[in-house]
């Protein structure tokens, strides 16, 4: 593959990478305003939230790991290459970053889901 190649396939691999967070952002911030009324909602209702809130979750961490394991192939082969260019050692030069895409990210997501997650069922569990 050409190093050309390679560096479109970094950036659409990195696009991929923004994209996924689209979605789980934008239930976040939804699920951050409607917690207060969710507190005093049914079961049900706290389930179905918990639910879409984790659905969205786990498809945007999916995206991002295989985003980011095509992303790290390719400064892989990037880096094989016998005379990279700037840009292309730029690219390997940031690649281990990559890691908090794969680990960091999935654990803050898990973080913020539990914390959203006990107010909605603290009472239930308690009373």
């Amino acid at each position: 593959m050409k190093e050309l190649d390679l560096i479109h396939l970094w950036v659409k691999a990195r696009n991929h990478i923004i994209i996924s967070q689209f979605a789980p952002t934008v239930l976040l911030i939804f699920a951050l305003l409607m917690t207060p009324n969710f507190v005093q909602s049914n079961f049900i209702l706290k389930v179905a939230y918990a639910l879409v809130l984790l659905s969205s979750g786990i498809l945007g961490a999916v995206a991002q790991i295989s985003s980011a394991n095509e992303a790290s192939a390719i400064a892989a082969q990037l880096a094989l290459l016998e005379k990279p260019s700037l840009i292309s050692q730029r690219i390997i030069a940031t690649a281990p970053w990559i890691a908090i895409v794969k680990f960091g990210t999935p654990a803050i997501f898990t973080l913020t889901f539990i914390t959203l997650l006990i107010p909605q069922f603290a009472l239930a569990l308690l009373g």
